[in-house]
């Protein structure tokens, strides 16, 4: 029977893979340069099979077998990093580090609110937070990155299991002295004759107003990067935009000359969901969260 590599020569390898880099993988790993090379030349030695084509100078180059043996060492890391995590959930349940990722039209305004309740009931757990695009987000969680996922539907996801949590409503921002403004509800088709703003490509919500609002006149000259940018630029008079409820509800519109309005037809809302692995160790806590993600939304900071 051909010898077992050891788990830290696989976490060598990936390293190695992941940066094409020697100095980097070995800081990455915190050992030194020559003991990530040692190792690599043990792993070779065990599997009797060439890894690095060292023909190529100081570059790291991989020979076709020693590429896909960074693939499976990376699932091999993974699947016994669930073994730990189950007994961790069975042990401690939502105990230990949660990496969590959010899109930025979500994570400011859940965030403040939720962390707190999730340091009071779970007191063990050690919160990792990123916020990026969903795309992104997603291919972190599928390369084990990340754990879970707030992201915001409709949205593709690849496979991931989805949990929806909360109904956002869609409220349309818009100067104070704008007719519309006079309104308590603003029906859809009334955004026709509109120019809408929208955030830069990437963000989900642009497509999720897109959808919503597919007769309004988009703006194409001008993409807000944050929600934040978008409403002082509704304040400037170019336009008007769509809020999520998640983000008024926290005054985002507070202080500046922005009235807010429900916006009133089918589908203006988008769908706040936790996004998983299939299969994942600790889905029964991840379900778990659910009541406590959902009077977050419904209560956010104000």
């Amino acid at each position: 029977m051909t010898p077992l590599p050891s788990t830290q020569q696989l976490r060598y390898l990936v390293a190695l893979g992941e940066t094409a880099h020697v100095g980097r993988a070995a800081a990455r790993c915190a050992v030194s340069q020559s003991t990530l090379s040692t190792g690599i030349i043990a792993l070779e030695r065990t599997l009797d099979a060439q890894i690095l084509d060292r023909s190529s100078g100081r570059r790291v180059v991989f020979t076709p077998l020693g590429a896909e043996l960074v693939e499976r060492a990376h699932t091999a890391l993974a699947a016994l990093q669930e073994i730990a995590d189950a007994a961790d959930a069975i042990r401690a349940p939502l105990a230990g580090q949660l990496r969590l990722g959010l899109i930025p039209t979500i994570g400011p305004f859940l965030l403040p609110r939720l962390v707190p309740l999730l340091r009071h009931t779970y007191p063990g757990l050690r919160l990792m937070l990123r916020e990026d695009t969903s795309a992104r987000l997603l291919d972190d969680l599928f390369a084990d990155r990340l754990d879970l996922l707030i992201l915001a539907e409709p949205y593709p996801c690849g496979g991931a299991e989805t949990l929806p949590v909360a109904r956002d409503e869609f409220m349309v921002a818009m100067p104070k002295a704008h007719p519309l403004a006079a309104r308590d509800a603003v029906p859809m088709a009334a955004l026709s004759r509109e120019t809408m703003l929208l955030l830069e490509d990437g963000h989900c919500l642009r497509d999720h107003v897109l959808a919503a609002c597919r007769t309004a006149t988009p703006q194409a000259a001008f993409a807000a990067t944050s929600l934040h940018t978008l409403i002082h630029m509704v304040s400037g008079g170019l336009g008007i935009t769509l809020l999520p409820r998640l983000a008024a509800a926290c005054g985002i519109a507070r202080g500046v000359d922005v009235a807010l309005r429900r916006l009133d037809g089918a589908g203006a809302w988008r769908t706040i969901s936790l996004v998983f692995r299939p299969g994942a160790p600790r889905i029964l806590e991840y379900r778990a969260l659910w009541p406590m993600v959902a009077s977050a939304i419904a209560n956010p900071a104000p």
